[in-house]
């Protein structure tokens, strides 16, 4: 998911549902995304009881991206995805990863150094998978102070990013540890993903310096 302090946003979705044949489903819970009428999604506000993912900090895309800023970002996804792709190493329609935008405190009690995650809560952005309602299948919502938030346009620069780099169906397994031994395992490492792999190694090896005199 893209570390920004805009973010996208989730919910539940209630009601009965039938997955078209040969899709790759979980079974419909509380945990699943929730719209209103006008096309808003929903927050899930019970996010932090789903299965966490990964913490970064000051992590960027682009070059000085944070300057001037230092957060963490914590990332967790609904139970039933996670089973979904432990099983499969892909994520299965209905998947909602939440990202949790923070941020970095280091003077307080009797910590001396380093930093540590304040009570502010910076942003959350919502990943959202749900084929039916978006083309390419994936869109992402971005919250502020409300419980609802309208998706962000197909031309935001988030989406072609994930569509570029993702390393698993378009989203960033790369920065999730417990996630990508199980993508190699299955295969499920997308090629782009591969080939930026490829290009990095190659890059290093070019620059590493020689040990000749």
């Amino acid at each position: 998911m893209t570390r920004v302090v805009s973010v996208v946003c989730l919910s539940m979705f209630l009601g009965s549902w039938v997955a078209p044949a040969g899709c790759q489903t979980v079974a419909r819970t509380a945990s699943m995304p929730t719209y209103t009428d006008d096309g808003k999604l929903v927050l899930p506000n019970q996010y932090r009881e789903w299965i966490f993912l990964s913490s970064g900090l000051d992590m960027s895309y682009a070059p000085n991206g944070m300057a001037g800023h230092s957060t963490f970002d914590n990332v967790f996804v609904n139970p039933e995805a996670y089973k979904a792709f432990g099983e499969t190493g892909r994520w299965p329609d209905k998947t909602m990863l939440v990202l949790e935008i923070r941020g970095a405190a280091t003077n307080a009690s009797i910590n001396k150094a380093g930093h540590f995650q304040s009570s502010e809560v910076m942003g959350r952005e919502v990943h959202v998978k749900d084929e039916a309602r978006f083309p390419g299948k994936w869109a992402f919502f971005g919250f502020d102070d409300n419980d609802t938030a309208k998706m962000v346009p197909k031309e935001a620069a988030c989406y072609s990013c994930h569509e570029q780099h993702g390393a698993v169906d378009t989203t960033f397994v790369q920065f999730y540890p417990t996630l990508m031994d199980i993508a190699k395992n299955k295969g499920t490492l997308s090629a782009r993903y591969l080939q930026d792999e490829k290009t990095s190694s190659g890059s290093q090896k070019t620059s590493k310096p020689s040990s000749n005199p």
